[in-house]
This record gives C-alpha cells, structure tokens and sequence, in this order.
C-alpha cells in the first residue's frame, strides 16, 4: 500500500478561542484550513503506543450487534478494559463510556445518534488542565505514579474504508501546534450542555501522518490521549480523512471509539 496524499484538516490560530460541539457543528468556531499532506501506511511502522503514540492491536470481540447499548455496557466495556490492561501493563483501567459510534457522511446515518459524526479537523481529545482533573476524579483521592487516557478505535464496515482515521506521530509534532479549545457536549435528550478543554492542532510541515488501511472488525488501533509520564508518547492528534486512493463504491465508514483512563498506583 502506497503513501498518498490527502487533504489534512488543519485548524487555524485566528487569535480566538475555537470551540465545537458533538452535534450541532453549524454552532462550532473552527476555523478550518486543508492542507495536502503525505499519509503513509502504518502496517509497514511497527508503531508503538508509548513511541509514536498509537498502535495495532488484534482483538475479537463477543459483540455481534454494535448498536445493541446495553451489550456495549455489560460486555465491550469490560473487553476493552481487559486488552488495555494487558497492553500498557496499567493496575487499573476505568473505560469511560459504553462506546462512540461514528458513521461517514456517505453512509447517511452522520449525525442520527449522539456525538455520531466523524472527527473532521486535527484535534487531542483532551488537553491537560483536562486530563488533569479526570485524574483526580478518577483517582478518588488515592496516590498514582501514572495515569494516562487512551482511546481504541475501530472500523466495523467492510474494508476499504472511505473516511479513515489518520494519526500523528507524536514525534513530529511541537507544543506550539496545540490550540486550546472548549469541546462541548449537547446531548440530544435535552440534558444539560457540558464541556472542558482540548486541544486543536495548527498546521506545521514536519507532521507525519499514518493510517491503517483495510481494518478487519477483528482489529483496533489503540491511540493515547495524555501521559503523566514525560518519557513518553504524550498525545497524538488525530483526523477523519477521505482517502483519494478509495474506490467509489467503497462502504461508508462506521466506527466505534471506546474511551479509557488508567492508572499505576503510588
């Protein structure tokens, strides 16, 4: 599989706080700018989580229905927790939410469940005033040596996907490319609108770009979002793409992101 290059989604530094939300994206403040960028092909790395900041892991799943909420909750939560404690070596793996799924915009189904759109613009899911406080609340007032946020992404559609995820070595990238901005969150059972801070990413020519192509269902990519641990991978900013290299008909993309914070205890 060749390098291409693809349209990278850049945010501009504007002199103004951006801000965006998980739904009504007609109300974000994102000024977004392309820039062509090389995207190489990950499977060709031996990428690790704690060097570039993101890795291919194999895992089959019991979940046959991924849209079944309750499922997600009672079995993938406890997966997951299981497969990121056995990577990273953690003491205690907290998995933050039953799943995200995101869907491509061929696909139709964008935007009919919450925060369902794919991520269209360079971004660090957490900043670390951010990860910061998940910690303490995570932590509950116990003693920690580390604590670090992951993510573990999966395609669930056929391969090829259409709208791949593209990660950034976390090599190649300054920490004046970081742009602090407020995600915000709507949920679309009229709850009350809740946010904190994350970063967006300024475009910079050193940046490499990486993505797997043709995921199995039966693969993942774990991906960091903060380390305490300044000896290694920090973060990794990330960006749904549409690969110039996919076929016409390929299947619209759908994804599921199951989010973790873990611990190595004091």
């Amino acid at each position: 599989m060749t390098q291409r290059i693809a349209q990278i989604a850049y945010v501009a530094s504007d002199g103004t706080r951006p801000f965006y939300y998980a739904n009504a994206h007609e109300k974000d403040r994102v000024p977004v700018e392309l820039h062509p960028m090389p995207v190489h092909d990950a499977r060709a790395l031996d990428a690790h989580v704690d060097r570039e900041g993101f890795q291919l892991v194999r895992h089959k799943s019991a979940i046959t229905d991924w849209t079944d909420r309750e499922a997600l909750a009672a079995i993938h939560r406890a997966e997951v927790a299981d497969l990121i404690k056995q990577i990273t070596g953690a003491d205690e793996v907290q998995v933050n939410a039953p799943g995200i799924l995101r869907f491509s915009e061929k696909s139709g189904k964008a935007g009919s469940s919450d925060n369902s759109h794919p991520a269209r613009f360079a971004h660090i899911d957490i900043n670390d005033e951010t990860a910061a406080e998940f910690a303490r609340r995570g932590a509950n007032g116990r003693a920690f040596k580390r604590c670090a946020a992951y993510n573990l992404w999966r395609a669930l559609s056929p391969a090829p996907q259409d709208v791949p995820l593209a990660f950034c070595d976390a090599r190649s990238f300054a920490p004046q490319d970081l742009i602090v901005a407020d995600a915000i969150f709507d949920p679309p059972n009229g709850a009350p609108e809740w946010s904190f801070e994350s970063w967006v990413v300024a475009h910079a020519p050193q940046h490499q770009w990486y993505f797997y192509p043709d995921l199995s269902a039966d693969e993942a990519v774990l991906f960091k979002t903060n380390d305490s641990d300044p000896a290694r991978a920090h973060c990794v900013p990330h960006v749904a793409f549409d690969d110039p290299l996919a076929p016409v008909d390929a299947p619209p993309r759908i994804s599921i992101e199951m989010r973790a914070t873990c611990f190595w205890w004091a």
